[in-house]
C-alpha cells in the first residue's frame, strides 16, 4: 500500500530533485510558463502554488520561507508581484496544458502556467 507516500521521484535522488524542482520554479515565475514532462509539471504545480500562497501572506516569516527554498532575489521580488495579482483567488493559480508527446522518447510533454 502506499500511504503517505505523496511525492513522485521523477528517478533521481532527493538532492538532484530539489535542485531540479528549485531551477525549474525559478524557470516558472521568470516566464511565467514553461514546457516540461507530465510527471515533473504536477510535481512543479505543487512547489509553485505553495510558494504563491506564502507570497500572499507577505509577513517576514513567508518571505524567509520563499527564499530558503528560492535563494534567488529577483524570483522572490517576482513572486511578491505575482500573489499580489492572486489576493482574491484561493489556490489554483496555475494550469497544465497538455501537448503532443516528444519526439526523442514518446514522452507526453505539457505547458504549466500561471492562470
Amino acid at each position: 500500500m502506499r500511504h503517505k507516500k505523496d511525492i513522485r521521484k521523477l528517478g533521481r535522488n532527493k538532492s538532484h530533485r530539489k535542485a531540479l524542482m528549485r531551477n525549474m520554479a525559478i524557470s516558472f515565475f521568470q516566464y511565467q510558463q514553461i514546457k516540461t514532462t507530465e510527471a515533473k509539471a504536477k510535481e512543479l504545480r505543487r512547489i509553485v502554488e505553495r510558494l504563491i500562497t506564502l507570497g500572499k501572506k507577505g509577513d517576514l516569516s513567508s518571505l524567509r520561507r520563499i527564499n530558503s527554498f528560492i535563494n534567488h532575489p529577483p524570483t522572490l521580488r517576482r513572486i511578491k508581484e505575482i500573489a499580489e495579482r492572486y489576493n482574491d483567488r484561493n489556490g489554483g493559480y496555475t494550469q497544465i496544458l497538455k501537448l503532443s508527446p516528444r519526439r526523442g522518447d514518446n514522452s507526453e510533454m505539457v505547458l504549466i502556467k500561471l492562470v
